[in-house]
């Protein structure tokens, strides 16, 4: 099984969700439940990480962490695991109850933490388990509405803050914004298969591009492409370095050495891992095999003339410093 993309930095915001294998239910009780709460609260205390929002559903999670300590791996690993061992005892069974990895979602944007917010609460009635958010109990919407002591744990002033200056207004607005549907946007990732590693703008996206591409590329985490450069951004840096226009990567000619265009073409595969028909087309070729030989004979260029590898590495270089 690939391993998911995982980026962690201090402060940091995720969705986080995770299913029972082919969909059981992970809570069979109000003890469960309960005994998952507790759980929450206890990694609050021994690891630092705030939760914003949860919502436990029969066979299914989401959570809305921050992790002032950029240890959201470490976090999950002791919530998942010691509630199997925990579930797993209180209800005399043994094995797997989750059906693999949490997935999380890495937030950028003020904006998009209310949507999530609502989003969690909004399940039970997207669910149709309940017709009023008031009547499901196993979320932290009742934390937001309320001022008892017995909810100070949950990290809610942050959004109310995004909210209103004012509390009690807060509260108010908090109470309208989630009697609205989700937003289209928030349904689509929802209903997807496939969920984004990254949530924000185009902005806060290039910032994790070029801070964290280079130390996730791995071919264990599929989902580090997502990271890599535009091929657009590798072709403006090409034609910088070598003083030419994007119009002069399409050009092949039979007995003409274009390096530039077998750069980009070797940059693109490295940097994106794109397919080889995906650089046929970017780069007007029409076989494979012609891309095939592009990169075979830039492999054998790089490994013998120094100063084509300098000139690589250089380029590729910019290309990852500048996304932003």
């Amino acid at each position: 099984m690939s391993r998911p993309l995982r980026i962690e930095y201090p402060g940091a915001w995720y969705h986080v969700m995770n299913r029972g294998r082919r969909s059981e239910k992970i809570f069979l009780s109000r003890s469960d439940y309960q005994l998952f709460i507790d759980l929450l609260k206890e990694s609050i205390e021994l690891w630092g990480v705030k939760i914003s929002a949860f919502c436990l559903m029969p066979n299914h999670y989401h959570l809305l962490v921050q992790t002032p300590e950029g240890n959201l791996s470490r976090v999950m690993r002791h919530i998942n695991g010691v509630y199997t061992q925990r579930y797993n005892r209180a209800n005399k069974c043994d094995g797997q109850l989750f059906r693999g990895r949490y997935k999380s979602i890495l937030v950028g944007e003020e904006s998009y933490l209310l949507e999530l917010v609502r989003y969690i609460h909004r399940n039970p009635v997207s669910a149709k388990i309940v017709r009023d958010l008031d009547e499901y109990p196993w979320s932290s919407h009742k934390g937001y509405i309320s001022k008892l002591q017995k909810w100070s744990w949950l990290h809610k002033e942050f959004i109310f803050s995004i909210l209103s200056l004012d509390r009690q207004k807060g509260i108010v607005t908090y109470r309208n914004f989630v009697k609205l549907e989700d937003s289209r946007e928030i349904r689509d990732i929802f209903k997807s298969s496939r969920l984004p590693s990254l949530l924000g703008s185009n902005d806060f996206i290039n910032w994790v591009k070029e801070r964290f591409f280079v130390k996730k590329e791995n071919k264990e985490v599929p989902e580090s492409v997502n990271l890599a450069p535009d091929i657009e951004r590798i072709k403006d840096v090409v034609c910088k370095h070598y003083d030419t226009v994007k119009e002069e990567l399409h050009k092949c000619k039979r007995g003409y050495f274009n390096e530039p265009r077998n750069v980009a073409i070797y940059l693109a595969r490295h940097l994106r891992r794109d397919t080889l028909d995906t650089i046929g087309k970017e780069f007007s070729l029409q076989r494979y095999s012609s891309v095939s030989s592009v990169l075979y004979k830039m492999k054998v260029l790089i490994r013998k003339e120094s100063s084509i590898q300098k000139r690589v590495e250089e380029i590729k270089n910019d290309i990852l410093k500048g996304q932003t």
